[in-house]
């Protein structure tokens, strides 16, 4: 209560939303969003749950192998609710988590100054059957989720995007007492383009990023040579500062711009080096033609999600083609995927093996024990087979 009020500004009384201000917020919230809210649940719910498999099955000479998909029971899902509350991102950690049956989803997100969630936010939890749900951000939120409070029963996972601090606790109970789903913090855009592309959607793209937070990167990679790479370079500046004009978060993303770079690349091996080396949450590749822009996704390997051509805004990721946008950032891509149904199961392993069947693994079993001087090892299969220890 006295970070909430620290940080945010409200004193409350309470952290659990009620029944009552979830159905309260369906009444408030537009018909056309309700609608967009809807279409963006069914895309994403249908490539969520194309991610669901079955366990592998193996059997040979007595020893059955398998695994148990089995959903996680009880996690956590963070929604940053700040400056700009993202409706969308509880459809992302909500979907998934309903498609892979976990028993219990608790939701956090920020109050407004005036203690409130923002309707829509509430009105999406709604739709991912979600009714646990607390007025909480920040890393005070995190530490609820993970050790638990009074009112907050602690989870077995967390998830969700957040600022820095937000991404620090995660990292920090991470490592402690509770499983995390990645290193999720400010967002980020590489765009690579020839001369071909539409400066304008270039610039577009740039901003999209940009305007999340002060801390956002939105970095472009001109895959041209030196004279033709700066002349459409200052083409696109010129695109980025007509947009700005039209931005109400035009000071935010500006900002960013700031922290933001051009890189002229004349080869497509050199670009394909950088994106690799930068490794950035959401890479746009815009080079003229599908040919083209296939050519370069063959030799990305480090990417959170990949946006081909001119017609795949980041946005239709970030919102309701299906995909998620929850995605590892700060080059962490490296050795993370985004988020998925696969990251709300657990595929236990189980292995019966027959009497016929340990008598063939024995040999195996045995030297290798002993090469490990494990002789309570060696023990539990000589027993077995009736050969003195």
């Amino acid at each position: 209560y006295r970070y909430t009020e620290r940080f945010d500004g409200p004193l409350l009384t309470t952290l659990r939303v009620s029944d009552a201000e979830i159905e309260e917020a369906a009444a408030a919230v537009p018909s056309e969003l309700q609608t967009a809210l809807q279409e963006a649940k069914r895309r994403i719910e249908n490539f969520h749950r194309a991610q669901l498999g079955e366990g592998e099955y193996l059997k040979e000479d007595g020893v059955a192998l398998w695994r148990k998909i089995v959903p996680i029971n009880r996690v956590g899902l963070y929604v940053p609710g700040g400056t700009a509350p993202l409706v969308s991102t509880t459809l992302m950690l909500g979907i998934p988590a309903q498609t892979a049956g976990c028993s219990e989803v608790v939701l956090v997100t920020p109050p407004d100054e005036d203690g409130e969630i923002n309707p829509a936010i509430l009105y999406a939890a709604s739709l991912c059957g979600i009714t646990e749900i607390y007025k909480l951000g920040g890393a005070q939120a995190i530490a609820a989720l993970a050790y638990g409070s009074e009112s907050i029963a602690p989870v077995d996972k967390i998830f969700g995007p957040g600022n820095q601090w937000v991404t620090e606790a995660k990292a920090q109970v991470g490592a402690s007492v509770c499983a995390i789903d990645l290193p999720a913090g400010p967002s980020e855009v590489l765009v690579v383009a020839t001369e071909k592309a539409d400066p304008a959607f270039v610039a577009s793209d740039l901003l999209s990023q940009a305007e999340h937070g002060p801390d956002s990167q939105a970095m472009l990679v001109v895959f041209a040579d030196r004279s033709t790479g700066e002349r459409y370079a200052d083409r696109v500046v010129e695109a980025l500062r007509l947009q700005l004009t039209k931005l109400p978060r035009a000071d935010v993303a500006a900002e960013s711009l700031s922290n933001s770079k051009i890189f002229i690349i004349p080869t497509r091996k050199g670009c394909a080096s950088l994106v690799n080396a930068y490794a950035p949450e959401h890479l746009i590749i815009n080079l003229g033609s599908e040919e083209e822009d296939d050519k370069l996704l063959e030799l990305v390997y480090n990417a959170g999600s990949v946006f081909l051509g001119p017609w795949s805004p980041e946005s239709s990721g970030d919102y309701a083609s299906g995909t998620n946008h929850t995605l590892p950032t700060a080059g962490w891509a490296r050795g993370y995927s985004g988020l998925s149904t696969d990251s709300f199961i657990k595929k236990i392993t189980v292995q019966r093996l027959s009497e016929e069947g340990l008598a063939r693994l024995a040999p195996t079993l045995l030297s290798l024990a002993e090469a490990e001087g494990l002789e309570a090892h060696r023990n539990a299969v000589a027993i077995r087979i009736e050969e003195p220890s």
